[in-house]
């Protein structure tokens, strides 16, 4: 029974959702732009509760001012990898986890089974304070066959930190350089200036939230190989893509 207190309220329904073995996944396919392969999927929590208005963003705010958003993350992952087996091989599962999260024990037992067959993008929820903690920490899932990729590219010089200081496979494109390329030049210039690092450091770059056709054209001009948005394939559970 509901204690009354809405912290304590929140805290019970995280612990419930981090128990629930059927926690609910979304996949939204990584797109290459020319072949229209899918070469990944990544893995979105949808949670299921009588409040609807709390966004997934939501949950993991209330989970790590609440202290338990490290366990909160795991069972994310949990419940994306038991939908590896499901994917075709010649794709990848990519899972969203935080610097802080991806360095511990329990995420690397969790996913070294199956790294060769994912992609770690590495969130913003707080600042790194070491990150040649981060880049050690990380060099076992590397070293067996796990890709890194770096969210929100464009978007502020924290991003930017990140892929100079861990050097990741891949760079996504924040979702407003996609949303401005149409209109405004400084966003092509932009684009186009992490397209031309891209390609002199051997980085895939993957452009994220396409939702018009212009917009598809625009980024193919400027050289942008992969995408990911509405346009491509929405989130949604992963027999309707494969189906």
């Amino acid at each position: 029974m509901a204690s009354g207190d809405p912290e304590d309220d929140m805290t019970d329904r995280i612990e419930r959702a981090c128990a629930d073995p059927d926690l609910r996944t979304v996949f939204q396919p990584m797109i290459e732009l020319d072949t229209k392969d899918c070469i990944a999927y990544e893995a979105l929590t949808r949670f299921s509760d009588d409040d609807d208005s709390l966004t997934t963003r939501d949950w993991f705010a209330a989970a790590e001012s609440l202290g338990i958003g490290a366990k909160l993350e795991l069972a994310e992952v949990a419940a994306a990898l038991r939908h590896l087996e499901d994917i075709p091989a010649t794709a990848a599962l990519a899972i969203n986890v935080s610097p802080k999260v991806a360095v511990t024990d329990e995420f690397f037992e969790l996913v070294a089974p199956y790294a060769s067959r994912l992609i770690l993008e590495l969130t913003e929820h707080e600042p790194v304070d070491d990150y040649d903690a981060l880049v050690d920490g990380l060099q076992d899932l590397r070293d067996l066959g796990a890709r890194i990729a770096i969210d929100d590219v464009g978007a502020g010089f924290a991003s930017m930190r990140h892929i100079l200081r861990l050097a990741p496979e891949i760079v996504k494109l924040d979702l407003s350089l996609t949303a401005d390329v149409t209109h405004s030049a400084g966003s092509r210039v932009l684009t186009s200036v992490l397209v031309d690092f891209a390609e002199r450091t051997g980085v895939l770059i993957t452009a994220e939230g396409i939702e018009t056709l212009a917009e598809l054209e625009v980024l193919r001009e400027l050289g942008i190989d992969h995408g990911q948005g509405f346009l491509l394939g929405p989130p949604r559970a992963l027999e309707a893509h494969l189906n």
